[in-house]
């Protein structure tokens, strides 16, 4: 093993904190993906389950609301793995680099989500 490489792989142990943290970001993520994908669910097939008076309007809106919780879902598993994997190299590579603009996509679409439900629930009234 040569001299450089086991400095470095000794320094990883210092870091296993850090290490740690990122897989419990990385998971909390995968758990948010699984709730809105959840929540898409949850809206379609009560929509299509209970006594609400037909329109083809709202229906049309409610599957594109199950069909965009789970893109919405998707793009959150593939952001959070890219993340995750960056923030590993950034980790070994002592490094940070912040992760503004994922945060503002990933805002932006839970944002865009929470108004469709909103607007749902005003057209189903």
């Amino acid at each position: 093993m040569s001299r450089q490489s086991y400095k470095k792989e000794k320094n990883q142990l210092t870091y296993t904190q850090q290490h740690l943290a990122n897989e419990r970001t990385y998971l909390a993520w995968i758990r948010t993906a699984i709730s809105i994908v959840g929540v898409g669910f949850l809206a379609t097939s009560l929509h299509f389950t209970m006594g609400v008076v037909r329109n083809p309007f709202v229906d049309l809106f409610t599957i594109i609301l199950g069909i965009f919780a789970c893109v919405f879902g998707l793009v959150i598993i593939f952001t959070a793995t890219r993340t995750y994997r960056e923030k590993r190299q950034q980790i070994i590579q002592e490094t940070f680099y912040s992760s503004n603009l994922r945060i503002s996509m990933i805002s932006t679409m839970l944002s865009i989500m929470i108004i469709m439900v909103i607007i749902y629930f005003f057209i189903i009234m």
